[in-house]
């Protein structure tokens, strides 16, 4: 008894003599070599229906192991229950015991999750043969330690996470679901600890979940460029997994569910306001400049008219407070430049805001002022002496009216984003979107459109997201249904997409004959039914080069 480990007869504890056969040494080797001959023959696993049995792998895990095996880094799109974290688990302790002083690091979303998958590998160590086993030096729920030199941690994932430590093998699972401002904030921290070493892998193992930062670096695995060896794992490639099985799950889910879980489609969150066929089809580039939170895609051209909207965070951490240009010159609109820092400060936020307006022809710009932002609006007003701060004062039952100075009694610096104001901008948004009357290219937009959905009454973020730049573009389709849009551009959007549309509208109508509803210039009823009105019942180093 002396020669296990706290008691527990299934752990060897640190110094305990073993005598090898010639048999266990033959063994030994052999799985040393072959990590899929070891998941095989020595990983044991606990069955829903049959308990503790032996890990019988399907082909698409032993490829799984061997692409671990052989490349640094991997990444993997996977349907939901197919056992990919028990394969990945499987090959940890493989590292674990044989390769010695070794750090392994097991990340998920939630840190119970984390300690759920070292459980499991814990689970499989106490089921290996004495023979095979190194003695333990510490054995805990986020922890443990064996007399080789190995450790393995497990934790949720975060910049924090494997701060200031050295890891061989950082194993990030489900990382779809992390939010996106701590999947970036994860990387930048632990990119010195993954590239610090010749021999450190990463093993990235996800079910899509909109278009985020899992999407992003498994779509430059895909177009090579990244280092990363992505491996797409099919639902039809489980066992017993069928067209009946997949008519059964959709009849007991849906269609949209079965296509983000099982076919591993980029859709993006249930009930979003853009249409998710639409979502799937916006295709993100590169920047041609990028600095400090801003993106830009279009340099300001001479003679073109360009438009910012604004949403101010507090600076917090949290929300970032973000701002999209927009080229209004021609039609369809286009995002040339964004900018979203999240820990920007309200103070300096507006001189960022002021140089790049400037630089792009002295810019239209309309605030959001519902919080901190009537501050923001107020410096660009006030201190800085912006000329084209467009205002809005409101017109009793007209609501909020935008104009560019100050006009009544109840004027403001910007435009409160109200649930009339939210409601016309997302209706708009859905509109501008899905008929490309704007046309977006930027990764960071497109990723929140994926997570923007039907919240009770309205669209908002789901939780752990970020819609800030998304509330951007609600401003902006809420700008362009107004009057004194039609005057800084020459162009009646509301008028041209009716024109449109107006064919379409007289065949639906045919039976009938088309007949006037008496709808004026400030109103039409666009493709979906739905009807549009006008009315609503610092620091400097982001600049630029050229500038």
């Amino acid at each position: 008894m002396s020669e296990v480990y706290l008691g527990n007869p299934n752990l060897k504890k640190a110094n305990t003599q073993i005598e090898f056969t010639q048999e266990n040494i033959i063994e030994f080797l052999k799985c040393k070599d072959d990590p899929v001959y070891f998941a095989n023959n020595y990983i044991k696993i606990v069955s829903l229906d049959e308990g503790l049995v032996p890990f019988r792998q399907y082909p698409f895990q032993k490829k799984l192991i061997k692409n671990f095996h052989e490349n640094r880094f991997n990444i993997c799109k996977m349907p939901r229950q197919t056992g990919k974290s028990t394969t990945v688990v499987s090959y940890l302790l493989h590292y674990a015991i044989f390769n010695d002083n070794v750090n392994i690091a097991i990340l998920a979303n939630k840190a119970s999750t984390a300690r759920d998958l070292l459980g499991r590998l814990q689970l499989a160590y106490e089921n290996l043969p004495r023979w095979m086993q190194q003695g333990i030096i510490s054995w805990n729920k986020g922890s443990l330690e064996i007399e080789n030199g190995s450790k393995i941690s497990a934790n949720s994932t975060s910049s924090s996470a494997v701060r200031g430590g050295s890891y061989n093998v950082i194993f990030l699972d489900e990382f779809a679901f992390i939010p996106n401002h701590i999947a970036d904030d994860f990387f930048a921290s632990v990119y010195p600890t993954i590239t610090s070493g010749q021999k450190t892998k990463v093993i990235i193992v996800s079910t899509p979940r909109g278009m985020n930062h899992f999407y992003r670096m498994w779509h430059e695995a895909e177009r090579g460029k990244n280092e990363y060896v992505p491996t797409e794992v099919h639902w039809s490639e489980v066992p017993g997994r069928d067209e009946t099985w997949k008519e059964q799950t959709i009849a007991n889910t849906s269609e949209q569910q079965f296509k983000v879980e099982f076919e591993c489609e980029f859709l993006g969150s249930v009930n979003t306001l853009i249409n998710p066929a639409k979502l799937k089809n916006l295709v993100y580039e590169n920047p041609i400049q990028k600095n400090a939170g801003l993106d830009v895609y279009e340099v300001p051209q001479k003679d073109h008219n360009y438009l910012i909207t604004v949403d101010v965070a507090r600076g917090l951490g949290n929300d970032y407070s973000a701002f999209i240009v927009f080229d209004i010159t021609n039609f369809p609109y286009k995002a040339v430049a964004k900018y979203r820092n999240n820990e920007i400060k309200p103070m300096l936020f507006p001189s960022i805001i002021d140089d790049i307006g400037k630089a792009y022809n002295k810019a239209f710009i309309l605030c959001e002022v519902n919080d901190i932002g009537d501050q923001v609006a107020s410096i660009l007003n006030y201190d800085l002496e912006y000329d084209n701060l467009l205002m809005c004062s409101q017109r009793g039952r007209a609501g909020q009216v935008v104009g560019a100075g100050f006009s009544g009694k109840r004027s403001q610096l910007g435009v409160r984003t109200t649930q009339a104001v939210k409601k016309l901008g997302c209706s708009n948004l859905k509109t501008l979107l899905e008929d490309d009357k704007i046309l977006v290219i930027d990764y960071d937009i497109i990723s929140e459109l994926t997570t923007f959905a039907q919240k009770h009454n309205s669209f908002e973020a789901e939780e752990g997201c970020n819609d800030d730049l998304a509330m951007c573009l609600v401003i902006f389709a809420w700008l362009v249904a107004q009057d004194y849009f039609k005057e800084m551009t020459d162009n009646d959007v509301r008028k041209r997409i009716y024109e449109e549309q107006k064919n379409q509208i007289e065949q639906d109508m045919a039976p009938f004959g088309f007949m006037s509803d008496g709808l004026d210039d400030t109103s039409f009823v666009d493709k979906d039914g739905d009807l549009w009105h006008t009315d609503e019942y610092g620091d400097r180093s982001y600049m630029w080069d050229y500038m």
